[in-house]
Order: C-alpha cells, then sequence, then structure tokens
C-alpha cells in the first residue's frame, strides 16, 4: 500500500503508563521516555492511497483525516503507534479498513484549510459514533527543526503500528523519508476525540505542537508475532 502524508499537525500530551496500558493490545506495553508516555493527536491530509503499484486514488484515496494515537512496544522490541480512532471524511475508505483490517475508522465531516502559514483543521464525527466528538485544530507554522529534541523524535520516528487482526497481534511496518518537522505555535484546539477514544481529558497544554509538510509512504506485509510477515 502507498499513500503520502500531508500538511500535519503532531499535538502530544504527558500520560500514565497505567492509564495507556489497558487500551493496547495483548502481548505490547506502553512504550516510554523517561517513564512517561504520551497521547497523540495528529491532523492529515491522506493524499493518494494506492495499492500493488497502482497509481494513487484522486478522490477515493484522498481526505483528511485525524488520529488519536498511544505509543507502544512488543516482545520483539518493535517500536510502534496503536491507533485508538482515526476519522476520516471517505465513507467507502472507512467502511473498508473496517471491515477488511479492523482499525477503528470513523467517518466524520472533515476539512483541512490553510492562510498563509496558519493552518486549521476541522472535524465532526459522523459515523459510528459518539456522536457530536469533534476537533478543531488551528496552528501556526515556524522555522525548520535541524536537530529534533529526543521527545521530538521518539513521539515522531515510528516505522509501525501494533493492532490486533481476528484475535492475533499484528505489526504492520512502513518506510517512508525521515519527517521533515518544523516547530509549531498552537493558536486553537477544542477536541473531544482523546475522551471518546477512552482515555483521561487532557490536562493543560499540549508538551509537544510540530508540523510537518508530509512525506510519502509505503506499508509492508503484516507480521506475525515473532516477526514473520504473515502470508
Amino acid at each position: 500500500m502507498t499513500q503520502s502524508w500531508l500538511d500535519l499537525a503532531f499535538l502530544h500530551w504527558a500520560a500514565d503508563p497505567a492509564d495507556v496500558a489497558p487500551l493496547l493490545p495483548a502481548g505490547t506495553a506502553p512504550d516510554t521516555l523517561d517513564g512517561v508516555t504520551y497521547v497523540g493527536l495528529v491532523a492529515f491530509r491522506m493524499h493518494r492511497v494506492g495499492l500493488f503499484r497502482l497509481p494513487g486514488l484522486p478522490y477515493l484515496g484522498t481526505f483528511p483525516e485525524t488520529n488519536v494515537r498511544l505509543y507502544s512496544r512488543d516482545s520483539e522490541g518493535r517500536r510502534g503507534v496503536v491507533f485508538r480512532s482515526l476519522d476520516a471524511s471517505r465513507l467507502i475508505p472507512v467502511a473498508v479498513a473496517r471491515t477488511m483490517v479492523r482499525l477503528p475508522y470513523v467517518w466524520s465531516r472533515m476539512e483541512v484549510r490553510r492562510d498563509a502559514d496558519t493552518l486549521t483543521y476541522t472535524s465532526r464525527r459522523r459515523w459510528p459514533g459518539p456522536r457530536g466528538a469533534h476537533s478543531r485544530i488551528v496552528l501556526r507554522t515556524g522555522e525548520r527543526i535541524e536537530h529534533p529534541s529526543a521527545l521530538e523524535h521518539f513521539l515522531t520516528a515510528r516505522w509501525g503500528m501494533h493492532t490486533t487482526f481476528f484475535g492475533r497481534r499484528t505489526y504492520l511496518a512502513n518506510t517512508h523519508p525521515r519527517w521533515p518537522l518544523h516547530r509549531a505555535r498552537l493558536i486553537d484546539c477544542d477536541e473531544s476525540l482523546v475522551t471518546a477514544a477512552g482515555l483521561p481529558e487532557p490536562v493543560g497544554e499540549p508538551v509537544s505542537v510540530l508540523y510537518s509538510p508530509g512525506v510519502p509512504v509505503r506499508f509492508g506485509r503484516p507480521a506475525r508475532p515473532g516477526g514473520i510477515p504473515a502470508p
């Protein structure tokens, strides 16, 4: 599977690993930095999802998306993310992802707008709910980060996701260039997606706010526990 992730806003709050652990797939544990794990709210534009080296789809494969994600590590030492929700604005991709891949996609009314160096991401959930779950993120992009901090690297250098597929833990790896990261100033954040995903309400301002113009991405075959790719 190929796709591009464009105009990403990365918002992160610190979290207690004990709050996160029950929400992860069996066989994984919260990944931590100095004893702390994080909850991420990531808004972006999905661009031209494609399969088997075919050209990416211009309409069905192109849409805004906003994810609530956690950070995980498995017994093989692989670090990844776990998605608690993935809001997207195209109903058919949402239905396919929920049915075929068992990912928690939800259909939402969404928009990404840019005005010079200011981006606005809006989302309001339609199906399957909870109806009314929403997010509005407004940020202003800043200078390029030449040398990411340990925290910035921890939050963005992720090369796969952990999920459960028909009752079995699966690791789905991806490859993409190094993230081009920028400083960003959060102007507004009004959201209820984190609590809708079963997590405690974030307290205070995010500890990290980043922007990236994006990267092209390629996903490989899923791997079962032990690192063996599934047929």
